[in-house]
């Protein structure tokens, strides 16, 4: 592996501005993939308290955007046997899609999350 690779490779590992946007990324490659999402709650909790700033509130909000989808995807799996879990795994899925999206827009500009303990957007 070339010097640059390496540079290029550390930098998404290490905590800071890059990192936020993988975690986020990997959040939303779970919907295909389900061990992205938990690579990413990883990399979050093993760099929040490594970083201050804008950057630590997007490890906090990726990290409850984890533990709270899956408290809500458990709920709705639950529901599904009644019928209206089908219909709320669609809103968790939705809920999660537009948090990591306004989660990466934010971060691309190096905005802090506003209120990263929130349960909405």
């Amino acid at each position: 592996m070339s010097m640059q690779e390496e540079n290029v490779s550390a930098g998404y590992v290490e905590p800071g501005g890059k990192n936020v946007t993988l975690v986020y990324i990997l959040y939303l490659v779970g919907f295909v993939i389900g061990l992205t999402t938990l690579i990413g709650v990883v990399f979050a909790y093993l760099n929040r308290d490594k970083v201050e700033g804008w950057i630590n509130s997007h490890y906090t909000f990726q990290i409850r955007t984890f533990w709270l989808g899956l408290l809500f995807g458990l709920l709705s799996f639950l529901l599904m046997f009644v019928g209206i879990g089908f219909v709320l795994m669609v809103v968790v899925a939705i809920w999660v899609i537009v948090r990591c999206v306004k989660g990466l827009q934010m971060a691309s500009r190096g905005e802090p999350v506003p209120d990263p303990r929130t349960w909405l957007f």
